[in-house]
């Protein structure tokens, strides 16, 4: 494992964090917590030292999974990092109430990086009107959390703002090969790096979407004209841990395959040792998803519960790799698979339930009118073999 030093507290972290968003999940959703624990006690053993969690992660089901995953010694092991669900918090003692609920959950006394979570301007206007800033002070000066930093989705100005407004230790942003211009993007890295802050990297494979096994003809036969045969995978990650600026990359893994590669390349990819020549084909890569991509998702999930049931990432992972891979009877199968209620108690989550509320609107950190690539979607994979094609996946599972 190779290791970068957080600017202002000169801490080593793994260049891997093990993100705890995505973890492994048994039929009826909840965590597999077995897997789920040894494959996060694994990664330790194997020289990760970042956890990343937050409040709302699985429904609630993460921070208590890894409190579990760092008994036994291994909470002297791995630097813990959570988030205050900004979006919840009412008023100043909501905030005392949400942090001593997840030290509790965590079974820890104290949280070594703490982030708010999910900022943009607006919603950072707001709570420093509820006095965040005062909390952050507090919750430092009692131990209770060691390293103040947030996590943001919105825009460059308003991440420069956030930086300047509060003497952070860190920070966590989206970026990707793709993310280069969007979001708080390289302006934003180096803006961050200018301060003195540590940086997180959230997305490294944009909601994996760059990290399929078998990308797009276009795309493949780019990477193809490479000197080295790497994954998709592999090429996304070097590109990010690139970057000197960047201190810790998360990877939400869930599969014991693709933590032993991400551990394989996190221990040899030092920053700077892409040549020119990998840039300049990351670069066509990148244009060329651009093109094909249908919707800007992430897989993030920001957009959910939706009042009308709709299983939006599920919607859109599916949209775009119809549109990446061309594949139309695998993705109106899996379309069916995916939102006709087999994993979620018969529920439905189809792109046609959606009444045009626009709720989601408001929720989205991408911007996306997701209204309007719903629409598209019932055109695309919704048709009157659907019924069918559920009935034949459930056979499938056994589920008859």
């Amino acid at each position: 494992m190779l290791y970068r030093k957080m600017p202002k507290t000169n801490e080593r972290l793994s260049a891997l964090g093990f993100g705890c968003m995505r973890l492994p999940v048994l039929t009826d959703g909840k965590i597999d917590e077995k897997r789920a624990i040894a494959q996060i006690r694994h990664a330790i053993d194997q020289g990760v030292n970042y956890i990343d969690t937050a409040w709302p992660y699985h429904g609630g089901q993460s921070e208590p999974l890894v409190g579990k995953a760092l008994c036994d010694g291994y909470r002297d092991k791995a630097y813990i990092a959570t988030k205050l669900p900004s979006w919840m918090v009412r008023d100043r003692a909501h905030m005392d109430k949400f942090l001593d609920a997840q030290l509790k959950l965590l079974q820890t006394d104290q949280i070594d990086y703490y982030l708010i979570h999910n900022l943009a301007g607006p919603m950072w206007d707001r709570l420093k009107q509820i006095q965040v800033l005062e909390f952050l002070d507090r919750a430092k000066q009692s131990g209770k959390i060691k390293y103040a930093g947030f996590s943001f989705h919105g825009r460059v100005d308003d991440f420069q703002t956030i930086v300047d407004d509060y003497p952070w230790e860190f920070c966590q942003i989206q970026y990707n090969y793709l993310d280069e211009f969007h979001q708080a993007g390289t302006q934003g890295l180096e803006y961050a790096a200018q301060k003195n802050l540590g940086i997180i990297i959230m997305e490294p494979l944009r909601g994996g979407n760059l990290g399929a096994p078998e990308p797009p003809p276009e795309v493949k036969a780019i990477w193809q004209e490479a000197p080295v045969t790497r994954t998709p995978v592999e090429w996304a990650l070097r590109w990010v841990w690139d970057h000197p600026q960047v201190t810790v990359v998360l990877s939400g893994m869930n599969e014991e395959a693709h933590i032993e590669e991400n551990l394989k390349i996190a221990a040899a990819a030092p920053a700077n040792s892409l040549t020119p020549q990998e840039h300049g084909l990351i670069k066509r890569a990148a244009d060329t998803y651009k093109r094909l991509m249908k919707v800007n998702c992430t897989g993030c999930e920001y957009c959910k519960p939706c009042p009308s049931g709709v299983n939006i990432s599920a919607v859109f992972e599916v949209l775009n790799k119809l549109h990446l891979f061309k594949n139309e009877a695998e993705a109106k199968f899996m379309y069916a698979i995916r939102c006709g209620g087999i994993f979620n108690r018969g529920e439905t989550g189809y792109a046609s339930q959606c009444v045009q509320c626009g709720e989601c609107l408001d929720k989205c950190p991408q911007g996306i009118a997701i209204p309007d690539f719903l629409e598209m979607a019932v055109q695309d994979l919704e048709d009157d073999k659907t019924p069918e094609r559920l009935a034949m996946g459930k056979k499938m599972l056994n589920m008859d």
